[in-house]
């Protein structure tokens, strides 16, 4: 069942779009190309099955524990003012 001028089934294919738009970003963040045998924040050596594990890692493993703690701001507001819907 639509709801206003939305076409049936907009919600899901809103949730499907944000899930994808996440699922990308989550893939552009990830490390490519070859390992850094020393991480790039503290210097200490990246262990060897650290590297074998995850390509294209940058880290070690206790710098890598506090970039995740950080927050990050992503996020696209779908729903749109009801002005811009009225135009």
């Amino acid at each position: 069942m639509a709801n206003g001028w939305a076409p049936d089934g907009a919600v899901h294919d809103q949730i499907d779009d944000t899930v994808k738009d996440a699922v990308t970003f989550a893939r552009s963040r990830m490390p490519t190309g070859p390992s850094a045998k020393e991480c790039v924040e503290c210097g200490e050596p990246i262990p060897e099955r650290r590297r074998a594990a995850v390509p294209g890692v940058r880290t070690c493993v206790a710098c890598q524990g506090d970039r995740d703690q950080r927050p990050s701001a992503f996020g696209i507001n779908r729903r749109g003012s009801k002005d811009s819907q009225l135009r």
